[in-house]
């Protein structure tokens, strides 16, 4: 009797341990695609993405480099201060988009230009994405306005 029940015990933990494994596989698995990581210019510049993944770049964009092409086709370089990266993006730009301003761009990295597929901006003349902020204070070129620290 004590022996069948040792047993059940030990079932029981090991269903629970391969229902584990499998709902943490169906997790990961409907997230691949959900996860964009982010990356300065500099750390794109150092180790380029493949092609194929999407990541989220961010930094200022740099002074002159602004160019309107053909229909809604936009040209710019986003900057961190040690790097540049050449953005081409067709769409609308935000309302505050402008260079010398902070923003954070979705999309790949092809043929040494980043082709964005979505331009956020800052929203406010304080406001600067985290992420930015962050890469940015590591290449010295920005201070918090506010004083404050991240």
């Amino acid at each position: 009797m004590r022996n069948l029940k040792k047993q059940r015990r030990i079932q029981v933990i090991a269903l629970a341990a391969v229902a584990l494994v499998i709902s943490t596989a169906l997790i990961g698995y409907a997230m691949r695609g959900g996860i964009n990581y982010f990356r300065a210019p500099s750390q794109v510049m150092a180790e380029p993405p493949s092609p194929t993944e999407v990541f989220r770049l961010g930094g200022l964009v740099e002074e002159g480099s602004l160019q309107r092409g053909q229909g809604q086709q936009i040209r710019f370089s986003v900057t961190d201060g040690g790097a540049s990266v050449p953005v081409v993006f067709d769409g609308v730009l935000p309302d505050l988009f402008d260079e010398n301003q902070g923003m954070i761009g979705t999309g790949r990295y092809v043929n040494g230009v980043f082709e964005a597929t979505e331009i956020l901006a800052k929203h406010d003349e304080t406001y600067m994405p985290k992420e930015v902020a962050d890469a940015l204070k590591e290449q010295g070129v920005y201070k918090d306005p506010k004083g404050k620290g991240s």
